[in-house]
């Protein structure tokens, strides 16, 4: 019987977890981007990723996990608004920071004494979650599966295109999101907001029924509407290093910038029939006399335009452009993720 290399062919649920069992890293797809995930709890095999990726070994993982039991064997303690999130927004695309168990996934936390926790919605995702827990492994440790600062992958393609045949790859398809979970610091007393994702502050607020902080507001303790134990220290306190934070991140190697409708189209007019090497994505329709422009448009909707970002940012370098020219987005606060990814790929 021929022996199959899971690295070039088609790789099955089973198949996949086994070789997390061994300690082997597996890309896999979640609803928000595709992950590459190694055993959380095996320090050796984490290491593997900060390799593939070229990451910086303190930069700490989201673990992804089967359900909120499966969480308890990572989180040291869940504040009642964490328990509020998990409730109504897993499995879906919210990470929750909750303190550390001591020993407990180490090279997955950066070392830090709290650890990001999500359970994703994809059905292959907890499929292979579950497949793992049977195996031992209790969450599976995943950035996104690609080189560290880059554009995330949203398919199987753009994972093989990132990291070619040095990891296994699950294939699920196009993420349906498309663009990475929502994060929330619950280790600072208050819940604080530390990355935007498609779920909306009043969603969040909702759920909780307190206030979504930002990492820039400060709450006194015994400040009004929060009883002493839920707010925050007076004194500030640093917040917990999490994925996809930095100020520059998530970047083709075009360069990206941002620029009103206004400002976008009297550019193109500048340029005329010059205008190359240029791609322009934009809900406003854009003229120019150029036939070298390369041109998309951007949907209406913030949950449409998040699913397509990523792969629109990729399709864009696969053609060799050296700007990209992205209309501003509305202040509608549905838009923050994908104004978030838009400004940090900006910042590269």
């Amino acid at each position: 019987m021929q022996i199959v290399n899971p690295r070039t062919a088609a790789l099955s649920v089973a198949q996949a977890a086994d070789l997390l069992a061994a300690g082997e890293l597996v890309a896999f797809p979640t609803e928000t981007v595709y992950g590459l995930g190694a055993d959380a709890s095996q320090d050796a095999a984490v290491a593997k990723i900060f390799v593939a990726k070229g990451r910086p070994a303190d930069h700490p993982l989201i673990v992804h996990v089967a359900d909120a039991p499966a969480a308890a064997h990572f989180a040291a303690s869940m504040p009642v608004f964490a328990q509020a999130l998990v409730a109504a927004f897993w499995p879906g695309p919210l990470t929750i920071i909750v303190p550390r168990k001591a020993g407990v996934a180490t090279a997955s936390a950066g070392g830090q004494d709290s650890i990001g926790l999500r359970c994703p919605a994809h059905p292959m995702a907890l499929e292979l979650l579950r497949a793992c827990s049977a195996r031992g492994v209790w969450g599976l440790a995943a950035p996104s599966a690609n080189r560290f600062g880059k554009v995330s992958p949203t398919t199987a393609a753009h994972v093989r295109q990132e990291l070619g045949d040095s990891v296994a790859v699950l294939d699920g398809g196009a993420c349906s999101v498309g663009i990475e979970s929502t994060i929330i610091d619950c280790t600072r007393g208050a819940p604080v907001l530390l990355r935007p994702g498609v779920l909306t502050a009043g969603a969040i607020e909702a759920a909780m029924g307190c206030k979504l902080l930002s990492n820039k507001e400060l709450l006194p303790r015994h400040s009004k509407g929060l009883e002493p134990d839920n707010a925050l220290n007076s004194t500030p306190l640093p917040a917990p290093r999490a994925s996809g934070t930095l100020e520059s991140h998530y970047a083709p190697n075009a360069r990206v910038r941002l620029m009103d409708a206004k400002a976008l189209q009297t550019a193109l007019n500048l340029l005329g029939a010059d205008a190359a090497h240029i791609a322009v994505y934009s809900r406003a329709i854009m003229h120019s006399a150029s036939s070298h422009l390369i041109r998309r448009r951007m949907p209406d909707d913030a949950l449409a335009t998040a699913q397509q970002l990523f792969a629109v940012l990729r399709e864009f370098d696969a053609q060799g452009v050296k700007l990209i020219w992205v209309e501003t987005l509305p202040e509608d606060s549905a838009w923050d993720g994908v104004r978030d990814r838009l400004q940090r790929a900006a910042a590269h």
